[in-house]
């Protein structure tokens, strides 16, 4: 109804309400079946993200064009705009991801009081079967909130690309090395592989293939039924394991500072302002996302895990500047991964930061504030940096960046959450504009930064050499 009255307010009094109602009942009931088929359903709203949005899109786009060829065979659009579809899906989108960035919000406000919140648990689970969807679904009747299972590998080539209980099969299991090291390059530190079944599950080489990654990632390697006590003890319990949660400090509630009035006062300006900012730079986003295109390709996003305000982890997002570490086939890409003339466009002017303006209307950052670090990248007594939400820009930025040692840059960043005011604010937007625009000319900073880029990618060819 919304979509007709947008399309011609006057068509709701001469409108044939019999072709209108066929029309109703077809979208109505393609939009169900594509729902349930794409398992929009099964995305949990208070961490809606991006893929989310997109798994929506590909629904509504689905349940349109099934209901647009249905009615065309049946009374050739009659009595119907040929408008309509695409305006009755655009809505639709729109509807379904306006009100899971709102209930997304309405999470993280309500989850204010809470304490800081430990480091989940990762886990690689092999094998596609009856057995890894039960041990999938039990982990989230345990922790709900936790999702532990972020991958599954199964040898079977027709299975990836799919799903088992909302999760993706990624690959193959002698692929598991690469998709370790891809889930790395964004943040993410895998904790356990676990074996759907016995050590008969894989083949000899490839049990001898998964065995040799686990030890050398120094990952704990588990076999389900072993497990939840179907067969023998696990040989593995007593192997040496290391996880990021060691490489985070443990954070007390008792340590938490009290946040100012100010702190506490911010939330609502990063609301307005993100909001006007996604707004006016819009045009500006769309040129960079064309930008990114034809530099590396799609997918247009980079995203990292990073902690946030109370220890929380989120996903952080930027513009690509680089092409992708692997290719199709899970092996190395490293040749030329460095910024091209507009990947240092994109990071010297700071476009590439843009999409963290969604990161600020969703509550995990903050316009202004410390940068969120990866987890091991993390003081020994965090604290204090995680009292706040981390900012887009901070006082630390626009003091040096990346010119700053990491010491130097943990004091200014605690100056800052100890100091701030209006005032100081005021003073890091101004500074941040000035770096922006001085960074065109290939400031030190800038030199600095893509300096660092060529040594993480040289780093990278000597460990997979």
């Amino acid at each position: 109804m919304a979509a007709l009255w947008l399309r011609d307010s006057d068509i709701l009094l001469t409108a044939d309400w019999t072709v209108v109602g066929v029309y109703w009942a077809l979208a109505s009931g393609f939009a169900v079946i594509a729902f349930f088929a794409l398992r929009i359903q099964d995305g949990m709203n208070r961490y809606f993200s991006v893929h989310n949005a997109l798994d929506i899109a590909e629904a509504v786009l689905f349940a349109e064009l099934m209901t647009t060829a249905a009615l065309f065979t049946l009374t050739r659009l009659d009595g119907i705009p040929r408008s309509m579809p695409v305006m009755h899906g655009l809505l639709l989108v729109a509807g379904l991801i306006i009100v899971r960035f709102l209930i997304r919000v309405a999470f993280s406000e309500r989850n204010e009081a809470g304490g800081y919140s430990c480091p989940r648990e990762r886990i690689i689970l092999i094998g596609a079967n009856p057995v890894a969807t039960v041990f999938i679904q039990l982990l989230r009747a345990y922790a709900p909130q936790r999702e532990p299972v972020i991958a599954v590998l199964d040898g079977n080539a027709e299975m990836v690309g799919r799903a088992i209980s909302g999760v993706q099969v990624l690959g193959a299991p002698h692929e598991l090395d690469a998709i370790i090291g891809e889930f790395a390059i964004h943040g993410v530190e895998i904790d356990r592989v676990v074996v759907a079944g016995e050590v008969d599950t894989l083949s000899p080489a490839g049990l001898h293939e998964v065995e040799r990654v686990c030890q050398r990632r120094k990952i704990r390697l588990c076999f389900l039924p072993r497990m939840i006590g179907m067969t023998e003890e696990d040989p593995y319990r007593e192997a040496v394991a290391f996880t990021h949660e060691q490489a985070i400090p443990s954070i007390s509630s008792s340590l938490c500072l009290r946040s100012s009035l100010f702190h506490r006062s911010k939330r609502a300006l990063d609301i307005i302002a993100s909001a006007l900012l996604i707004l006016i730079l819009s045009p500006l986003m769309m040129i960079a996302i064309m930008l990114v295109v034809l530099d590396v390709g799609t997918p247009m996003l980079f995203w990292q895990e990073r902690l946030g305000w109370k220890g929380r982890s989120f996903l952080i997002y930027k513009f690509r500047t680089l092409g992708a570490p692997f290719g199709p086939d899970g092996n190395p890409v490293l040749k030329g991964r460095r910024p091209s003339a507009i990947g240092r466009f994109l990071r010297v002017t700071r476009i590439d930061e843009l999409p963290q303006l969604f990161n600020v209307l969703l509550g995990d950052m903050s316009l202004i504030g410390p940068r969120p670090l990866l987890p091991e990248d993390q003081p020994s007594n965090a604290s204090t940096r995680l009292s706040v939400r981390p900012g887009i820009t901070g006082w630390a930025q626009v003091n040096g960046g990346k010119l700053v040692s990491k010491d130097d840059k943990e004091k200014l960043d605690e100056w800052y959450i100890r100091n701030a005011s209006p005032g100081i604010e005021v003073r890091i937007v101004v500074m941040t504009i000035k770096m922006m625009m001085s960074n065109l000319l290939e400031s030190d900073e800038a030199k600095a930064d893509v300096e660092q880029v060529q040594s993480k990618s040289i780093d990278l060819e000597r460990k997979v050499a």
